[in-house]
């Protein structure tokens, strides 16, 4: 593919997606930042958010749990904490943990870690919204 962008997604555990791609849009620590064909070389550290690209005109969605960006000679490689594809997100399991993390956050009762809790439910929202609109 002319003018395309090779897209390689890995956590520690697997490769999420190896792909031709036109466009990579990517959640930084410091914002959003997109990504065509000859960008300038760039690394980025990730934060929870969607990884977005376009491929073949179109646009599909990953969820990115932190990591790092590095883009050079048209290459985007993302390491990732963990990420999934739209399609591989399990909306019942992200919906679980969504409601557990509610449960912790009302629950003042018990010793909860409140950082922990409202990045478990932050995770899961962004799960939940790509998984809607796959």
């Amino acid at each position: 593919m002319e003018n395309a962008l090779q897209l390689e997604v890995v956590t520690p555990d697997k490769q999420v997606a190896s792909r031709m791609v036109e466009y990579v849009s990517a959640p930084g620590v410091e914002g959003e930042f997109g990504v065509l064909p000859n960008h300038v070389n760039l690394l980025s550290a990730l934060a929870i958010g969607t990884l977005r690209f376009n491929e073949g005109g179109k646009s599909q969605n990953v969820f990115i749990s932190g990591g790092f960006a590095d883009v050079s000679d048209n290459k985007v490689t993302v390491l990732a904490e963990s990420a999934e594809l739209a399609e591989d997100i399990d909306q019942a399991r992200a919906q679980a943990a969504k409601e557990r993390a509610e449960k912790r956050l009302a629950d003042r009762t018990e010793k909860v870690d409140i950082l922990r809790a409202e990045a478990a439910l932050h995770r899961a929202i962004i799960r939940l919204n790509i998984a809607a609109y796959r």
